[in-house]
């Protein structure tokens, strides 16, 4: 276990958003014996004073106030209520001397509003909902936005994309204080995945305008269904009944990446899921999964998870 201080505080305002302050509460507030570890020490922190008018009209009433987020380890800001709306002097404040003394922050979805207001993610990468990131790069130039990834994590400051994406980053911040092992028994219990793989593109919007979108569609799905075949661009091309360059182009607009890394993606994904529930081979994982052999499999989780599948198996497997 590397973490120091277990103190962790979630910080509630008005407009808050029920889902992910439960995310926080969830992941680090709920009591855990079946881990034997000691877990974090989890409290709500009120800014507005006085009862907390929730999304939803519940109002909530925290017992502590700013002043505790000078001793917490970690803060995390579950959304902010309006990313249009600057933060209260005093959180910001008292973000930066906690942070100043070694506190992490963590956002979800648009908190990172309230940690871009800081000036603590100047000149570092970072995520939000795709809905807000063009405001973001828009209102904060001298952050790097990535807007493809479910979270960013620079050491002491921790960003993370839409509501659920709260989750991904929580379970790696809790793999990284305790353990993956760890992580994983967690992940069980919330009946979620302990490494989501991909990023938000596959959530993202797209209106669909031209009849060349539904091909598109139509296209993935098929793909998906053929994924342990030799599948080229040109045969997904020639199913979506576009020429090969139409088809790459527009296939980028949807999912905003290229068919080959789609696939790729889609087939290591696959790959975990049979390392996960089946017992097969790793040399028949790489064939059922359309890697083809193991060592292409075995290059491609290096490459994608940091892992090999052997190790991903003994740390996953159902």
């Amino acid at each position: 276990m590397s973490i120091v201080n277990r103190s962790v505080v979630a910080v509630a305002y008005d407009g808050l958003c029920m889902f992910e302050f439960g995310v926080a509460t969830e992941l680090f507030g709920l009591a855990r014996p079946e881990l034997d570890v000691e877990w974090y020490d989890f409290e709500v922190v009120g800014v507005d004073g006085g009862p907390i008018r929730t999304i939803g009209g519940v109002a909530l009433h925290a017992k502590v106030g700013l002043d505790r987020i000078e001793d917490a380890g970690t803060i995390v800001l579950p959304g902010w209520r309006d990313p249009s709306e600057a933060p209260p002097s005093e959180l910001i404040d008292a973000l930066l001397v906690a942070h100043a003394r070694g506190a992490r922050i963590f956002s979800i979805c648009s908190g990172v509003f309230v940690i871009a207001a800081t000036g603590l993610l100047d000149g570092c990468p970072a995520t939000t909902h795709w809905r807000y990131v063009d405001q973001l790069q828009r209102d904060y130039p001298e952050i790097d936005v990535r807007p493809g990834i479910l979270y960013v994590d620079n050491g002491s400051v921790l960003t993370s994309a839409g509501s659920a994406a709260g989750i991904d980053l929580g379970l790696h911040l809790i793999r990284r204080d305790y353990s993956p092992e760890i992580a994983n028994q967690v992940a069980r219990r919330l009946v979620v995945p302990a490494h989501r793989a991909g990023g938000q593109a596959q959530f993202i919007e797209t209106p669909v305008a031209y009849d060349e979108d539904v091909s598109i569609s139509r296209t993935l799905d098929w793909a998906l269904e053929r994924l342990n075949e030799p599948l080229s661009v040109q045969a997904m091309a020639r199913h979506a009944q576009m020429s090969e360059r139409t088809f790459v182009r527009r296939f980028a607009d949807a999912v905003s990446m290229t068919p080959h890394r789609w696939l790729t993606t889609n087939r290591v994904r696959l790959a975990r899921d049979l390392l996960e529930t089946t017992p097969f081979s790793v040399e028949l994982v790489a064939e059922r999964s359309g890697l083809g052999s193991a060592a292409n499999l075995r290059h491609h989780f290096q490459r994608e998870l940091q892992t090999t599948p052997t190790r991903y198996r003994q740390t996953f497997a159902v």
